[in-house]
């Protein structure tokens, strides 16, 4: 590609366009701002046929339509692995399209229709999707070649790899299986990542071959090495996204958790009943941002962290709302902000992900929207709903 190419598409990236942003050989690419996922539309010219990997929960409406756009029949949903980092939308796209959801053998994801091992192909047109298994990052974590293309999920990335120190990772199975099985595809071939953090959209062997800073030239020792020397921190979605995905997305009681809202400046908004069950599967922290005397006053939830937005009198912004929240929150696992009717959790969700927190709004807020009495709590909110709360 030309520079004024990849500067163009660059630019797509980091302007957070959830749209096509690369469609070279009818391979169409998508693009999460908020985990950095590449999502991958593959499609045969002639029978219309597609296969989509890697879908994202709150893409779902943009994917349909990439594939509406294009007239396409959507054949497969696959996964790479059982990701950590986002929540699929792979069991949703699946019911909305009749499409069949295809999985690696040894991730652990329950309810799929078809099981992938080493070789394993899937018809597409008149050409065939095959399945490379290339342990590593995960025990099951695999690579899809199709036609000039390499899908290669957290495997290979562009200049690097997936890390290897959780989820049954063990980087001399990667070190391994990049070297012998995908280095030895013809160095043309095209090296689509399920992740990249500059910007970059795609690679080739050749190509990482020869300049990859943790493979070029290194022994599988030195590669061991320089893995175990990360020391990175868990991904902050981890204990929502794991079991998710290893439901196809599905919540523990069977339904889609693919109903995140995605937002512009934040990780997404959330109805009640999600928010309630990853707060109570201690996945994630709610933060009330109401004031003192309204959760005083009309009611809180217990167990939650109480950082107030604004404060009386005049209901100026906090402005020991930074320093609170930083004293009081951990930034280790997603935080959900909770108002009385999920406005001002919007700017405080803004606000915390500028700060470095993995944010999300609560919909609806403790009290919900009023009805046509002005009244509140009859019709939606946290304590309509049921769940607990207390007031003093």
């Amino acid at each position: 590609m030309n520079n004024e190419m990849n500067n163009n598409m660059s630019n797509n990236v980091n302007n957070e366009m959830n749209k096509e942003m690369n469609s070279a050989k009818n391979v169409i690419q998508l693009f999460d701002q908020n985990s950095s996922t590449f999502t991958y539309i593959l499609f045969d010219e002639s029978s219309r046929e597609a296969a989509i990997i890697d879908p994202v929960d709150q893409h779902i409406e943009r994917d349909l339509a990439a594939l509406d756009g294009q007239k396409l029949k959507l054949k497969w949903v696959i996964e790479t692995h059982a990701h950590a980092d986002h929540l699929t939308s792979a069991g949703a796209l699946a019911q909305r399209t009749g499409a069949r959801t295809a999985v690696p053998a040894q991730c652990g994801i329950g309810g799929a229709d078809t099981m992938l091992n080493d070789g394993t192909t899937m018809a597409l047109g008149a050409d065939k999707i095959a399945a490379i298994h290339t342990p590593g990052h995960t025990a099951g974590s695999m690579c899809f070649i199709w036609r000039d293309a390499l899908f290669t999920g957290d495997t290979l990335l562009i200049g690097g790899c997936g890390r290897t120190d959780f989820q049954s990772g063990n980087a001399g199975a990667m070190y391994d299986a990049i070297t012998q099985k995908l280095f030895s595809l013809p160095d043309a071939t095209r090296v689509l990542p399920a992740h990249d953090y500059k910007g970059r959209l795609e690679s080739t062997i050749g190509e990482e071959k020869r300049s990859n800073p943790r493979l070029a030239g290194k022994s599988r020792d030195e590669f061991i090495q320089i893995m175990n020397e990360l020391n990175l921190p868990p991904p902050k979605l981890i204990d929502i996204a794991l079991p998710a995905n290893q439901r196809l997305g599905a919540s523990a009681d069977g339904l889609p958790e693919c109903n995140v809202q995605p937002a512009a400046d934040y990780a997404g908004n959330l109805p009640i009943a999600l928010a309630h069950d990853w707060w109570q599967r201690g996945a994630a922290v709610i933060v009330d941002v109401r004031t003192q005397a309204e959760r005083d006053w009309v009611g809180m939830v217990p167990g939650t962290v109480s950082v107030p937005w604004k404060k009386y009198p005049g209901m100026a912004v906090n402005p020991d709302f930074d320093a609170t929240l930083k004293a009081q929150i951990a930034n280790n696992k997603p935080v959900l902000f909770l108002c009385r009717s999920g406005v001002r959790s919007i700017d405080a969700a803004r606000r915390a992900q500028s700060l470095g927190y993995t944010a999300y709004n609560i919909l609806e807020g403790f009290e919900g929207d009023p009805d046509a009495a002005r009244h509140r709590s009859t019709h939606n909110g946290w304590r309509h709903a049921g769940y607990a709360w207390v007031q003093d």
